[in-house]
């Protein structure tokens, strides 16, 4: 007999231990049957779960749908290293004992990372099993993984010799704090007050925001068409302060209306400089180190950060008479999406894939349907936009954690390869190679090894043995390691056992991959161009796009707005079932998700609804033959009143209602009808109007309401697997399998 009421607490744990215990999450390959299969869209393995994380339930509705229905149903989860986010929170804490990453070499810091990752590894896998989501645990994978990392080497290797990767010297984002570059869409904007200084260059004047990178100034640029410096063209410019001579040069992206018309060119610090820079042929020094201190700059200057520089530099520049005038600047700055620093345009070489090729096939598998995008046209234009519009990818980052690129650059070949390490006495030392080698032995550098930067034109190769051309020994492998999205962008392939594995050769091609909008490109794009690249398939039949969690004033939830709901909180309060329906419930295709306290507490209560239909249901069969089949026997067809008819008729269509809507990934559809049809149809009306009869000894009546119920838990369990299991076990004489795995309702 059921409680009197229903205390998630008591159940939700033993019946996801049962579910486990009986191997209900692991299929099993059946080659007459097509697969369902989906890859969880890995977390960071070491964070504890958020709202957003919360949105897997969306997964989890269609993988028990699935399961129902009888197809060979894989969810495999992984968990993700999380390249620059974890090393930026260990970074954290080491900053608590008074430490830095620059006390270790990097082996030793690698470690360090890897045994606080392993401390907190298992936190959301328990909170994944908290929220019911029926994943196939035994395939679990985690990304560093040696054999996950093999493959994305193997991966790596394959595009070189396809002539797909390269290394070269550009601009690129980077955070001198994190210290590491980024990708144009890893880096956020902000709105900054700044000052505009006007600046005498002899024969003209430039205005900028950033005077202290004066020093690496190689030209003024004016536009063609400002009638003010035609006659100027050709002439030259004074920088000030150091009396330097550079050319005037003319370029039709200056902006003629902006500041005083005439820009200075730093080709090693700003993007448009960069751009005019290569146009024009013009030498890029750099007056700013990776460590965001000021170098090649006069020995005032040198190693000041760059705001303590710039005052300076204004300082000297206004007792010199050489500010004309200054004025307030409201500027857009790029700014670290994890440490909020300013971003520093900064030349380094890096790894780069050519990605044309790999886009074209990816933007044609989707004009060719062979994945879909849902539930709305505008995600397929975004797509279509982001592969069209895109630029070779920057896939080396200048971080410890992580699979560093599997490239060596032999030191006697290139002697000028720039190496931080640390000594046997712990003492940090940076030089060249050239410089080192004439003190140290090869195996302390490498043994202390921090970073190294190769030039752009180094000779390397991709085996560790001897150098392929002069046979030293003397290797040092490359430091940067993978861009996080380049190796989680080959997960679905990598983690099913590409090429060879049973799992890959089954449920590959994966069916549905469900996700939020905003990685779009950085993942779902990425797996779609190498999966396509390596395998010749695509990764997906589906991209499933669900929108992002919001409060209940339609903010997006931050800590610092302190309007963060923490999912297991609202379990412990609620129950998972709850929370759940509450994120798929009043949901339109493509919009925001409401989450609040009010709306699960509100969920909470059509779980204590739907339980206390059973137990009314179950006190009034107690000690009667009634029927336990799902299907009504036929034999009662002769009795059914016109009001059974009608439920069982409504029953039908709500059966055939939420299929098609799971079918069309529209779970709103469905979990509004299932409300609609079990508090108001069934329990309001129906149950109501059945309770004379009930009492009259109606035997009827008590297998209909039964029939009802027990469909209604079926159609009710993706969405609400606790409540419907703990009913479904309770109901005596039930000759069926547990509900998480009985059958679909027709």
């Amino acid at each position: 007999m059921l409680d009197k009421t229903f205390k998630h607490q008591n159940y939700e744990t033993d019946i996801y231990n049962r579910w486990g215990r009986k191997g209900y999450f692991t299929p099993q390959i059946d080659k007459s049957k097509k697969p369902f299969s989906m890859i969880l869209p890995l977390p960071n393995a070491n964070d504890p779960m958020h709202m957003g994380h919360a949105l897997f339930t969306v997964q989890d509705i269609l993988i028990r749908y699935h399961r129902m229905k009888g197809d060979p149903t894989l969810w495999l989860p992984g968990g993700d290293h999380a390249g620059i986010e974890t090393q930026f929170v260990f970074e954290k804490h080491l900053a608590k004992k008074s430490q830095s990453r620059f006390d270790f070499d990097r082996d030793t810091l690698y470690k360090m990372i890897a045994e606080f990752v392993e401390q907190n590894k298992n936190v959301n896998k328990l909170q994944m099993k908290r929220l019911g989501f029926s994943l196939d645990w035994t395939r679990y994978h985690y990304s560093l993984e040696p054999e996950i990392v093999a493959k994305v080497e193997d991966t790596f290797k394959a595009l070189f010799a396809d002539g797909l990767i390269y290394r070269d010297l550009r601009l690129v984002n980077y955070c001198t704090k994190c210290g590491t570059a980024f990708s144009e869409l890893e880096i956020n904007h902000s709105e900054k007050e700044d000052q505009l200084y006007y600046l005498d260059y002899g024969n003209i004047q430039i205005a900028t925001a950033r005077p202290e990178t004066i020093f690496a100034d190689v030209a003024v640029a004016v536009n063609p068409k400002d009638e003010r410096y035609q006659k100027l063209i050709g002439k030259t410019a004074i920088i000030p302060l150091i009396n330097k001579e550079i050319p005037i040069i003319a370029d039709e992206a200056i902006k003629i209306d902006f500041g005083s018309g005439a820009l200075k060119v730093t080709p090693a610090h700003a993007q448009e400089d960069y751009e005019i820079g290569k146009r024009h042929h013009l030498p890029m020094p750099s007056c700013v180190a990776l460590s965001g201190k000021l170098i090649n700059v006069p020995e005032k200057y040198q190693s000041m950060r760059i705001y303590s520089g710039r005052q300076a530099v204004v300082e000297d520049l206004s007792n010199q008479g050489k500010i004309i005038k200054t004025e307030p600047l409201k500027h857009m700055v790029a700014i670290c999406y994890r440490c909020k620093t300013t971003i520093e345009p900064m030349l380094i070489p890096q790894w780069y894939l050519k990605t044309k090729p790999l886009a074209t096939k990816a933007i044609q598998a989707v004009k060719e349907n062979k994945t879909k995008i849902e539930p709305l046209k505008r995600f397929e234009k975004m797509y279509f936009d982001w592969l069209n519009r895109i630029e070779d990818w920057n896939i080396s980052r200048q971080i410890v954690w992580g699979p560093r690129i599997p490239v060596w650059y032999c030191a006697d070949c290139n002697p000028k390869l720039n190496i931080s390490f640390l000594t046997k006495d712990k003492q940090k030392v940076t030089d060249t190679y050239d410089h080192l080698s004439k003190i140290y032995a090869i195996e302390e550098i490498n043994s202390g090894m921090q970073s190294m930067v190769a030039p752009v034109d180094a000779s390397y190769q991709l085996t560790k043995c001897k150098c392929e051309k002069c046979g030293s020994n003397h290797l040092i492998q490359e430091t940067d390691t993978f861009d996080t999205w380049f190796l989680s962008g080959q997960w679905p392939m990598n983690t099913l056992g590409y090429p060879d594995n049973p799992d890959f050769k089954y449920f590959y091609p994966t069916t549905v991959l469900d996700t939020l909008w905003d990685i779009l490109f950085f993942w779902v794009a990425r797996m779609m161009m190498l999966g396509i690249y390596r395998t010749g398939k695509v990764p997906f039949e589906v991209i499933h796009i669900h929108s992002r969690v919001v409060d209940k004033k339609g903010q997006k939830m931050s800590k610092s707005k302190g309007n963060v709901l923490n999912p297991l909180e609202m379990v412990d309060k609620y129950g998972a079932d709850a929370l759940r329906f509450s994120l798929v419930y009043g949901i339109a295709p493509g919009s925001d998700i409401v989450a609040s306290d009010d709306k699960v507490r509100a969920m909470r209560n059509f779980a204590n609804k739907i339980w206390n239909i059973a137990r009314f249901i179950e006190m009034n069969s107690e000690g009667k033959k009634i029927s336990v089949v799902t299907d009504l026997d036929l034999s009662l067809q002769k009795g059914l009143t016109k009001s059974d008819k009608a439920i069982i008729k409504k029953l039908n269509a709500i059966i055939k209602r939420v299929t098609n809507a799971l079918d069309q990934y529209r779970f709103s559809v469905a979990a509004e009808a299932l409300y609609e049809f079990v508090w108001h149809d069934f329990a309001d009306k129906y149950i109501e109007e059945s309770k004379d009869r009930i009492r009259n000894g109606d035997l009827v009546v008590l297998s209909v309401l039964r029939h009802v119920l027990l469909n209604s838990l079926k159609l009710l369990h993706p969405f609400m697997p606790f409540v419907t299991e703990a009913i479904w076990q309770e109901i005596p004489n039930l000759n069926e399998k547990d509900l998480m795995v009985s059958s679909w309702p027709k």
